[in-house]
């Protein structure tokens, strides 16, 4: 699928106008909900293969952070061919009670794919666990890039950032 069609259906599938709280808690006059475009087999495949291309000789491990990075890091994984870990938001209290799910070991190289980044939030924690964790993270790479401080909280954080879309690629300039 060609990248100007994919951000057509992305936004088709997934643009949302009103009143919403976003995770950071800013408030927004629109949303982009990301299971309405993630569960959609057309454009989980293409952004797959689109985050795969950011995958290096060097690159060990897929990482996304539950629950929206989850089918991005499976389909990246499939597109790459490299094994994908599940970061957990919160460690669980029973069985292995790890903070993720999968191999990650000590010298993976990681590329950490994210769904939307408004602050940066939730995928900087995910990329600090993992480098905690012994891993590096050779870059994190979002879907859509809302452009409200993301890009200078994960660069500033000492991480490369890059983002398949803006949102003036999806034509939102609210």
């Amino acid at each position: 699928m060609e990248r100007s069609e994919l951000a057509k259906r992305i936004r088709e599938a997934a643009y949302l106008e009103g009143d919403f709280t976003l995770r950071s808690g800013r408030k927004s006059k629109y949303y982009l909900d990301k299971y309405l475009f993630e569960t959609q087999p057309d454009i989980l495949k293409a952004l797959g293969g689109m985050f795969a291309s950011f995958s290096k000789s060097t690159t060990t491990l897929i990482a996304g952070a539950e629950l929206g990075g989850v089918s991005l890091a499976a389909a990246t994984s499939m597109a790459a061919n490299k094994p994908f870990v599940i970061i957990r938001n919160n460690k669980k209290d029973y069985g292995t009670q790890k903070p993720f799910e999968g191999k990650l070991v000590d010298g993976d190289s990681v590329v950490l794919v994210e769904d939307i980044a408004t602050t940066g939030g939730q995928v900087l924690e995910a990329a600090k666990l993992i480098c905690e964790l012994g891993a590096r993270v050779e870059c994190i790479v979002a879907v859509i890039d809302r452009q409200e401080g993301a890009r200078e909280n994960i660069e500033g954080a000492g991480f490369a950032f890059e983002s398949l879309f803006t949102k003036a690629d999806l034509g939102i300039t609210s």
